[in-house]
């Protein structure tokens, strides 16, 4: 249908096709609802499964826990799942549910505007198409956005450089000299991965992560099945995996005992892989254990250990046309420079305008770092809710977890308005502002505030995680309370 301003008129609109938008989209079929559309502006799904295809990228949460709740059926070769398998599931859960007539492709939203008078947002596209909606459902993610680093001398590199998230297929690496820029999630997978296929490669650190051992294996077939016997297999491996989880949050959320587990397979790691003392020091964290995200792997290290694999500590100053200068005035020569430097995390929505009532920009609002209800509100935004937004991601666990509890809180908003009784939904500043203050005064104490990372705004505000399990904010999100929303007018 054709709405009066022009666009196509349509009950929900979500942006982002991730595990986010999809589960979101998933819960509206599932209650019956088909006047929707999920809008990405990439040609597939999948989100960061559909971005990140560098050479051994895979989950480091079990598969059995990083899948939704209501299709927890996959044939997975491993208990960390590979990308090839979890873009296959985001799929397979895509047809299952029937959402090919309601995804829109290719089509960039770069404009949200909020009709008061009519009650609607209207978004805008790239492209050129317009939709109105009565809700507007946010699922940018938080890992969307590759960040590179503004280094002197980037752009008079002769050879090849990329983004991890933007991998170049077409640039075959096999026996050239690589450079990898940053040790965080995606370069633990990415040196192992490539150490022996080129033929040099050069890892250069900022500071030493800290890795645990990463208890992965295969699945036996037997386990891939779809009998009584697997799903309960399946069922007792997600309860076990969430309570372990669970049970290691408060050694990051008010820096707890349980860290001590989390620190111990560190140090055995360290111990055990390592046989040079000099490499061992050198990748000896500095910072405290988990104020930047851990990283999982049994290869990182021994990848470290290869005669043609060289870690460098100096921190860089330039980038010349063969390689990269650092601090002590050594050139490291390379043809490939992969940037394994993460994602403007902290930057949500960002560069999506968005406007509420009255012309406020979203992003004035947020300009000392993003804050929201429950991770979900924004007071003077009516009808939008975020998935995954700010003080939602997790130092311990399965982000998809809380992605449901929030796709949840959203359905039944969806079904409120459906009722007839408000024109829209607009959460009240002070609802608002006591929830910010709880955030600011948890995090302040969490291990997270202790150095900088992802997980925190350049105002130095923890804005990305959720200090506390997620038990607790399933509780906090299972009903739609309704004191926290302004009155507004019935419909007409």
């Amino acid at each position: 249908m054709t709405g009066p301003g022009g666009g196509r008129r349509v009950r929900v609109a979500v942006v982002g096709a991730g595990f986010g938008g999809l589960g979101m989209a998933m819960a509206l079929k599932r209650a019956g609802h088909d006047d929707f559309v999920v809008l990405d502006k990439a040609s597939d799904i999948g989100g960061v499964w559909r971005d990140n295809t560098y050479p051994g990228a895979a989950c480091d949460i079990p598969s059995a826990l990083y899948s939704y709740s209501f299709a927890p059926h996959y044939r997975w070769s491993r208990r960390y799942a590979p990308q090839a398998e979890i873009l296959d599931y985001l799929r397979s859960c895509a047809r299952a549910h029937g959402l090919e007539p309601h995804l829109r492709l290719g089509q960039e939203v770069t404009e949200a505007v909020f009709d008061e008078e009519r009650a609607l947002w209207r978004l805008r596209t790239a492209e050129g198409l317009t939709f109105e909606a009565e809700v507007f459902v946010a699922a940018c993610g938080q890992l969307s956005r590759p960040s590179v680093p503004d280094i002197p001398g980037a752009a008079r590199f002769a050879g090849r450089a990329f983004h991890s998230a933007r991998w170049d297929h077409g640039h075959d690496l096999a026996g050239r000299r690589v450079a990898v820029v940053g040790t965080g999630a995606s370069a633990l997978q990415i040196v192992p991965a490539l150490a022996g296929r080129a033929a040099h490669l050069t890892l250069f650190q900022r500071s030493a992560p800290h890795v645990v051992p990463k208890w992965d294996r295969d699945f036996a077939p037997a386990a891939r099945g779809g009998g009584r016997r697997a799903a309960l297999r399946r069922k007792a491996a997600r309860l076990g995996w969430w309570l372990f989880n669970e049970s290691l949050v408060s050694g990051l959320t008010r820096r707890g005992p349980t860290i001590a587990l989390t620190r111990r397979g560190c140090e055995v790691q360290l111990r055990t892989q390592l046989s040079d003392p000099v490499l061992r020091e050198r990748l000896t964290p500095a910072t405290e254990i988990g104020c930047k995200r851990v990283g999982i792997s049994n290869t990182f290290y021994p990848a470290l250990e290869r005669p043609d694999v060289t870690l460098v500590t100096e921190p860089i100053t330039e980038i010349v046309a063969d390689g990269i200068r650092t601090g002590d005035g050594t050139l490291h020569t390379a043809d490939t420079i992969v940037y394994a430097t993460g994602f403007a995390a902290t930057e949500f929505l960002h560069p999506l305008r968005v406007r509420g009532r009255d012309g406020t920009e979203l992003a004035e609002v947020w300009r000392a770092g993003a804050h929201a209800y429950l991770g979900l509100a924004v007071p003077r935004f009516p009808n939008m809710f975020l998935v995954y937004g700010p003080h939602t991601n997790i130092g311990a666990g399965s982000a998809v977890y809380m992605i449901e509890s929030q796709i949840r809180y959203i359905r039944r908003a969806v079904a409120e308005l459906g009722r007839g009784g408000r024109r829209f939904l607009e959460v009240r500043p002070e609802a608002a502002e006591d929830f910010d203050a709880e955030m600011d005064r948890r995090t302040a104490r969490s291990v997270w505030a202790t150095c900088t990372s992802w997980y925190r705004h350049p105002s130095g505000r923890v804005t990305n995680n959720w200090p506390g399990q997620t038990l607790e904010y399933r509780r906090r999100t299972a009903r739609l309370n309704l004191a926290h929303y302004r009155p507004a007018p019935r419909r007409p």
